[in-house]
């Protein structure tokens, strides 16, 4: 598994540094009161990664959150459904009397 993980970083890599040096033209992104300057290959790989981020946290706030939500309420449910095991009330005495 870790074998893939790196393999996978390595293209991602690979992937990243292609897309910049492909595209290095100057360009400048005018924000309300400030122009940024920079390359294209950069402004396309910060648009990736702030769309990734966006998404994730998406999915966080719409799926996992809830879905964590519900996996408490049922564990509490199940909790205080099932009675604790009662416990002996006179106990055998141990035969190790601590000598």
């Amino acid at each position: 598994m870790k074998i893939v993980r790196l393999v996978v970083l390595l293209a991602v890599l690979i992937g990243g540094l292609v897309i910049g040096s492909l595209n290095s033209q100057a360009i400048e992104i005018s924000l309300a009161f400030w122009v940024l300057k920079t390359t294209s290959g950069i402004a396309i790989i910060a648009s990736l990664l702030l769309g990734a981020l966006v998404g994730g946290g998406m999915v966080m706030a719409g799926l996992v959150v809830p879905m964590y939500a519900k996996l408490r309420r049922a564990n509490k449910a199940a909790a205080t459904a099932s009675p604790e095991p009662a416990t002996p009330a006179a106990q055998a005495p141990s035969p190790f009397d601590g000598r």
